[in-house]
């Protein structure tokens, strides 16, 4: 009897020895590793892309459509805005967007799209953030609008080509995002449930 349980006490130890060690190790692992969450980028309304080299192109990021859509589809004859940041990723050269095309209709550039080295273009603004070229005076806003010849909606994306005088070009498929205002019919559905409550009184 005492040999099996000596045998067994030493299995014991012996598991919790390992369990200690695997503890240990786990705990060597991740000292001064950067965990998966922790390098994860928070979510955005849109996609991005890099035109030309990833070390020297540009990138293209949060690339989105803001949309008023008040019914199934947005019809043609309508503005849209074109929403996106485009970074320029070579320290010595600057580039310039030459043009935007895309199959659901014609894309307008106002203001000064040239990119510097090492700079950064930022075309609309964001819901809720204050334009950051609002912050210099001398700076103009740029903006994109798609004056629309084919029906979009929400939940469907659509192909852009952004063209670069030195990076090229690079097509992204592009979301739409509806924005942070209510939709226009809300106030309607609300009073028509008010006077559906009123009306079982």
């Amino acid at each position: 009897m005492n040999r099996f349980r000596s045998r067994s006490a030493a299995v014991t130890a012996g598991l919790a020895a390992c369990g200690l060690a695997l503890v240990a190790a786990l705990s060597g692992c991740s000292a001064g590793q950067i965990t998966q969450t922790s390098v994860q980028e928070p979510g955005i309304n849109g996609t991005g892309a890099i035109a030309g080299d990833p070390t020297s192109g540009i990138a293209l990021r949060n690339v989105h459509l803001r949309v008023d859509q008040t019914s199934d589809y947005v019809q043609p004859g309508k503005d849209v805005e074109l929403l996106f940041v485009a970074v320029n990723e070579s320290v010595k050269d600057k580039d310039k967007l030459l043009s935007i095309t895309s199959k659901i209709g014609t894309v307008a550039l106002t203001g000064d799209p040239s990119i510097a080295a090492g700079g950064v273009l930022v075309v609309g603004t964001p819901d809720g953030q204050p334009s950051a070229l609002d912050a210099t005076e001398a700076a103009k806003t740029v903006e994109a609008k798609v004056a629309l010849t084919e029906p979009i909606s929400n939940g469907l994306t659509y192909d852009f080509t952004f063209t670069f005088e030195r990076s090229g070009a690079v097509t992204v498929t592009v979301p739409i995002s509806a924005g942070e205002a209510p939709r226009r019919e809300a106030p309607a559905a609300a009073e028509g449930a008010e006077s559906d409550t009123g009306e079982h009184h």
